[in-house]
C-alpha cells in the first residue's frame, strides 16, 4: 500500500506562503535613522515597531518555559508535523518569526520566544516586542510542576500590560492528553486561580486571561488557536451574523467557516461548539483533501487541488447530514444539519450562494482597509527616511 498522501501544509497547498525568520533576541537598538550600514536592523526596527504593519498582519507571541510545547504547537498547527515526530525537535535558542499568509482572514505572524532567555533584562527592550502586538500565548506543562512557569506568566503579563493593554493574554495548559477527565479540571482550576490571585495581589484584576486545555495528540491545539485568532478578526461580528442568517433561513444546526489550510475555524454561528462536533469538521477537511490530492489533479497538472468546484458530502448512521462548500480559495463552509432538512438542497444552495457573495464583499473591503494602510505607512516612513537620509521602504 503506497504512503498516504500529505494534506494542508505545502505540499498539497502550493499557493500558502509559511515562512519562517529566526535571529538572536535584539538588544536596545542604538541604531540611528542615519544610520546606513545597519540598514537591516533598521528595517527589523520598523518591522517590530511599527503600529500600521500590526494592524495589516496582526502579532501573536508564543512564550513559555523551556520544553513546554510551543515550537511543537507551532509545528503540528501550521506545518502539519505528525505530533509524534515533535518528540525529536531541539529545543528553540533563537527568535522565530513565522508569516502566516494565505490570503484568507487568516494572516498573521508568530513569534516563537526560547523559554531559557529573561526578556526582562534591562539591556533587552521588551516594550519594543509587546508594542503592536495582538496576542500573547503563554505555554504552561500541566504534566510539569508550574509553580515557576505562573511566576514566569504573571511577570509577563504585567509587563505587557503596561506596554500594551489592548494584547488579548491566553494561557494554553498543554501536554494534557496524558490526564484523566478529573484531573484536566483541577490542573485547570488550580492554575486559573493561582494566576488570577496573583493579578488581584498586585491591584491588576482588570486584566483578563483566557485558559484551554490543549494537547498536540488532539484537536485541542487547533480548536484554542481558532478562539486566538478569532480575537483578531475584526470583521468576525460580521461573519456571524452571516452566519446566523445562513442557518436560520436553511434548516441548518450548525455551521462553522473554516481555513481548510490550517484548519482554524475563524466563525461560527452563535450556537454552543462542541468538540465532537468541531473534530468531525476537521476530519471532513482532511478526507476532502485527501481524495482531492490523488483523485482531483492528474499527473501533469499542478496547483491546489482544493477550488470552486469543492463539495462533498456525508450522511453519519445518527440522520445527521454534513455539508462542505467552497467558499473562496482558502475558506470552506461546513454545515450540520437533519436529512429531512437536506432535502430541500436547492434552497440550501440558493441560500448559500448569497452567503458567499457577501463573504466575498467583506473579504473585498478588508483587502482595501489593508492597502490603504499599508500604503499611509509607506508615506510615512518615506517622509522621515528623506527627512533623516535613510533608504526608504520597499513597497
Amino acid at each position: 500500500m503506497g504512503r498516504r498522501p500529505e494534506h494542508g501544509g505545502l505540499r498539497c497547498h502550493s499557493a500558502v506562503f509559511i515562512y519562517t525568520l529566526c535571529y538572536k533576541l535584539p538588544t536596545r537598538w542604538s541604531v540611528q535613522p542615519g544610520d546606513r550600514e545597519n540598514t537591516a536592523v533598521w528595517f527589523l526596527y520598523i518591522s517590530l515597531s511599527d503600529p500600521f504593519s500590526s494592524e495589516v498582519k496582526p502579532r501573536i507571541l508564543l512564550m513559555g518555559l523551556r520544553r513546554s510545547g510551543k515550537s511543537s504547537i507551532q509545528k503540528v498547527v501550521f506545518h502539519k508535523m505528525s505530533p509524534n515526530e515533535t518528540l525529536f525537535l531541539e529545543s528553540t535558542n533563537k527568535i522565530c518569526r513565522e508569516d502566516v499568509s494565505n490570503s484568507s482572514f487568516v494572516s498573521f505572524q508568530i513569534w516563537d520566544f526560547p523559554g531559557q532567555i529573561d526578556f526582562f533584562d534591562p539591556t533587552f527592550d521588551y516594550e519594543m516586542i509587546f508594542r503592536g502586538t495582538g496576542a500573547l500565548i503563554f505555554v504552561i506543562d500541566s504534566q510539569d510542576d508550574y509553580v515557576e512557569a505562573l511566576s514566569r506568566l504573571h511577570l509577563t503579563v504585567t509587563r505587557a500590560y503596561k506596554v500594551n493593554p489592548n494584547i488579548n493574554f491566553e494561557v494554553f495548559i498543554h501536554k494534557v492528553d496524558g490526564l484523566s477527565d478529573d484531573h484536566k479540571i483541577e490542573k485547570q482550576r488550580d492554575i486559573h486561580k493561582r494566576a488570577n490571585d496573583d493579578l488581584v495581589d498586585a491591584a491588576l484584576e482588570r486584566i483578563h486571561l483566557s485558559f484551554y486545555l490543549t494537547s498536540i495528540y488532539d484537536h485541542s491545539i487547533f480548536e484554542a488557536f481558532s478562539k486566538v485568532v478569532q480575537k483578531l478578526i475584526p470583521q468576525l461580528p460580521t461573519l456571524e451574523n452571516l452566519l446566523n442568517i445562513f442557518i436560520s433561513n436553511s434548516g441548518i444546526e450548525k455551521a462553522f467557516l473554516f481555513d481548510v489550510v490550517s484548519k482554524i475555524y475563524i466563525a461560527t454561528d452563535s450556537s454552543p461548539v462542541d468538540m465532537q462536533t468541531y473534530e468531525l469538521c476537521c476530519d471532513m477537511i482532511d478526507v476532502v483533501i485527501d481524495i482531492s490530492c490523488i483523485y482531483g489533479l492528474t499527473s501533469e497538472e499542478a496547483g491546489i487541488p482544493y477550488d470552486k468546484e469543492s463539495m462533498a458530502i456525508i450522511h453519519l448512521n445518527n440522520t445527521t447530514v454534513m455539508y462542505l462548500k467552497e467558499v473562496t480559495k482558502f475558506l470552506a463552509l461546513v454545515c450540520f444539519l437533519r436529512e429531512e432538512s437536506f432535502e430541500r438542497k436547492g434552497l440550501i444552495d440558493y441560500n448559500f450562494h448569497c452567503f458567499r457573495k457577501a463573504i466575498q464583499e467583506v473579504f473585498d473591503v478588508r483587502l482595501k482597509v489593508q492597502k490603504s494602510r499599508k500604503l499611509l505607512s509607506q508615506r510615512r516612513w518615506s517622509k522621515q527616511a528623506a527627512a533623516n537620509g535613510t533608504p526608504s521602504l520597499p513597497c
